[in-house]
């Protein structure tokens, strides 16, 4: 499985960026994992269902089990490393994509608003492979058309390929 983080300032566009590359990736049949990475305590239970009161008396992983959808809370180690990361999917991927998190060392994209008038990540972190911006901008990687998704699927699909 292949990682790539997607990372940005707030309010650049990650998630929607995300909400667009997904479904042409999986057209073009890959399987896909998505992390998305806060800085912000996260808590999907709530108090006084089973599953909180399960997790409270101690469990370490607790999973909620529906007929749809499975839902599982554990631990986050005390770093977080890729390779935890990996061992904690549940299910198979050819591409883990992580929204944030932009200090994992793994091949990045990108996402710059010069509108927000926020610095380019990409001058500081060699990992950052390409920009997508809805700008003309001049760095040390590709530069993508953050306006047109398919441009950008079709970079990651041939990334996926051509990386070792």
């Amino acid at each position: 499985m292949k990682a790539l983080g997607v990372v940005g300032y707030s309010g650049s566009g990650k998630t929607t960026l995300l909400c667009a590359l997904i479904p042409l990736l999986r057209a073009a049949g890959l399987r896909i994992a998505v992390v998305k990475s806060t800085h912000h305590d996260v808590d999907w239970d709530t108090p006084g269902k089973d599953s909180y009161r399960l997790r409270e008396a101690g469990a370490e992983t607790v999973m909620l089990q529906g007929p749809k959808r499975w839902f599982t809370t554990c631990l986050a180690p005390e770093t977080v490393i890729l390779e935890s990361i990996f061992d904690s999917l549940p299910a198979p991927a050819d591409l883990l994509l992580i929204e944030g998190n932009k200090g994992l060392p793994i091949p990045k994209i990108e996402v710059h608003r010069p509108a927000l008038q926020k610095p380019l990540l990409a001058t500081e972190d060699p990992r950052i492979i390409a920009v997508a911006s809805d700008a003309t901008l001049f760095t040390h990687c590709a530069v993508l058309d953050l306006n047109t998704p398919e441009s950008i699927a079709q970079f990651i699909h041939h990334w996926i390929h051509e990386e070792p």
